[in-house]
């Protein structure tokens, strides 16, 4: 069950490959993505020193009251990955053209997770062709129903 979905990578990129990522969250936030508050629209992975940081994900404060005056929404959050993860993912990165982005934030036991795609951005053309293919998809779903 995914708490947070970043529904437009699936319309945007295309996506080569997925990897699982823990991260590294505060306690208030742990709650806030667990009441399905947080968006990852506009976020983006970084590969910094060996270490990989999720930058541009919104996870608004549990309780605005409680929270630290200092607190950031947007900070960039760590994720952790082992080594040869890392490797893979700054070969990737190094790639022209290739992007890493998180596409869902879910539970996995008692853990927050992580879904990140290494994606290609699609063109306009390639985008209006998703757009037919989602429209005949549901035609043909309709008429079936009837």
């Amino acid at each position: 069950m995914a708490l947070v979905q970043n529904k437009k990578v699936y319309f945007n990129y295309e996506i080569l490959e997925k990897f699982e990522a823990g991260i590294q969250l505060l306690g208030f936030e742990v709650k806030s993505l667990k009441t399905g508050q947080g968006s990852l629209v506009g976020a983006y992975v970084i590969i910094r020193g060996n270490e990989a940081f999720v930058v541009g994900m919104h996870v608004p404060p549990y309780q605005t009251a409680n929270t630290p005056k200092e607190y950031d929404p947007y900070r960039a959050r760590k994720l952790l990955l082992n080594k040869k993860e890392i490797s893979q993912l700054v070969g990737f990165e190094k790639q022209r053209g290739l992007t890493i982005v998180p596409v869902s934030v879910y539970n996995k036991g008692s853990k927050i997770k992580v879904e990140i795609g290494v994606a290609r951005g699609k063109k306009k053309h390639d985008k209006r062709e998703t757009i037919k293919k989602r429209d005949t998809e549901r035609e043909i779903g309709r008429t079936l129903k009837r």
